[in-house]
């Protein structure tokens, strides 16, 4: 069976999709075969990243390791049974039917909390939650108290995040393996940085998640976008030269694979 990626929580801004692209082109480069779902019916963030790569390469004469975008399909209303929900069927009809082609099935998540993205979470063989390195998206995960120094309770993430456990336990199939990676953090030491650190790993022995590394703020993220490229893509249109920055960039990218520790994944990129 394939292995589920989810990425998700639901704060917009945290650079999901930015993620989940870097993900699933990676693995496509090492060879893996990679689905794609956006949930994000409205935005689709991810969606439009792959349409964009798909144009650029067309315009450029380029193949390049990719990942296909699919939609959701269709369910005839009258099909289901009462108390039924469509969006469950439409997410796991799609699922199945990519299952047997793809060794990855990875799905971006809306920053928003909707019955598809809680289904979706159910699936996750692995979740990935992006994360900015700001106690306004800690507060996400959990409460603190006025010095954010002492965790007073979970928040409405974190408790989809348990329901989705409790759903699979019940379903016999393995624990998620859940991933917070720390985006944005500052490269000077200081005392708020410092502070979400102790947070984060306070938060992750109390409900059980590993922390990662994530990308830095950087402006390449932005130039990609419109041409559907990665980190991962530079010297192949043609960068000579990476600077110091983008060369940064790229171990991020390396150290955030690594720390995913996907079944069958040997990070050589």
């Amino acid at each position: 069976m394939a292995h589920i990626i989810v990425v998700g929580n639901e704060k917009g801004g945290a650079g999901k999709s930015t993620v989940s692209m870097h993900v699933a082109t990676a693995l496509a480069r090492l060879g893996h075969r990679v689905s794609a779902l956006d949930l994000d019916l409205r935005q689709r963030s991810m969606g439009r990243y792959l349409e964009n790569r798909r144009q650029f390469m067309e315009k450029a004469n380029l193949d390049l390791p990719t990942v296909t975008c699919h939609e959701l399909p269709e369910i005839d209303p009258d099909s289901l049974q009462p108390g039924e929900n469509i969006y469950d069927h439409r997410l796991s009809a799609a699922v199945s039917a990519l299952e047997p082609s793809s060794d990855f099935i990875l799905i971006d998540c809306p920053g928003s909390h909707t019955r598809l993205s809680q289904v979706a979470h159910s699936l996750a063989d692995t979740l990935i939650t992006p994360l900015n390195d700001s106690f306004v998206d800690f507060d996400l995960l959990a409460h603190t108290d006025e010095k954010g120094e002492k965790i007073t309770g979970p928040s409405v993430y974190s408790e989809m995040v348990w329901n989705a456990r409790q759903l699979r336990a019940q379903a016999g199939l393995k624990p998620i393996d859940w991933i917070v990676i720390r985006n944005r953090v500052g490269a000077q030491r200081m005392v708020n940085k410092e502070k979400m650190e102790r947070a984060v790993a306070m938060l992750a022995k109390r409900i059980g998640f590993r922390t990662a590394p994530g990308f830095n703020e950087r402006v390449i993220f932005r130039e990609l976008f419109p041409r559907g490229l990665t980190l991962l893509d530079l010297k192949d249109i043609g960068v000579k030269q990476l600077n110091i920055s983008n060369i940064a960039a790229r171990q991020e990218l390396r150290d955030m694979m690594k720390a995913l520790e996907l079944p069958g994944v040997e990070v050589n990129i």
